[in-house]
Formats: structure tokens, sequence, C-alpha cells
């Protein structure tokens, strides 16, 4: 079952480690030149909301990531210890919440 209430508990806990270039509420997974940036904001993107059942809706967050030099909007959700994707061309993932970090921005 997914539960939004952790959220604000994740996005607290991360953004202790930040200093004040971090943009409020944003976490990053990295993986070579592939990232994800997830953002607190309610998921608003029409293409990634019809993949997802009308009740569960309420429950994800907006997202971008550059996957294979691509961009692509994706929403989140938090799911046990992981974070579930849903992307807009259809693919979804999972990724650890132990490898979201608090995003270096200049």
């Amino acid at each position: 079952m997914r539960t939004n209430a952790f959220f604000p508990v994740l996005f607290a806990a991360m953004a202790g480690l930040g200093g004040a270039a971090v943009q409020a509420q944003d976490l990053v997974v990295n993986e070579g030149r592939d990232s994800i940036r997830f953002t607190d904001a309610a998921c608003n993107s029409e293409a990634v909301l019809r993949r997802i059942e009308p009740g569960e809706r309420s429950l994800f967050r907006t997202a971008s990531a550059t996957l294979q030099g691509q961009r692509y909007t994706a929403c989140w959700s938090v799911v046990s210890t992981a974070v579930y994707l849903v992307y807009e061309d259809g693919d979804q993932g999972l990724v650890p919440v132990a490898k979201l970090k608090v995003p270096v921005d200049i």
C-alpha cells in the first residue's frame, strides 16, 4: 500500500543534508549520465496521470528524468523502501530510497 505520509519525512530528512543551493524539497539519483529529479509537487502531467489508477493519483509527485540522453516527465510514489516511477511513455521503474541524494546545484 502506498502512502504519502512518508513524503514529508523523507524530504525533511534529506533537506537536513543539503545547503542553501538546494532547491526546496528536491532529491536526485544519478547513475553515470542518467539522472532523475524528484520533487514534492503533486503530479500534474496528464500523460502520466492517464497511466495511474484514479484513486491513486493523489499519492504521486512530479519527477523529471534524463535517461540515455533523452528527457522524460514522470511521477513517483513511495512503496515500502523504494520509489515507484511511472513515465509519460508508460514505462515504469523502482529506485531504492537509499539511492536518493540532495542535489548539488550550481
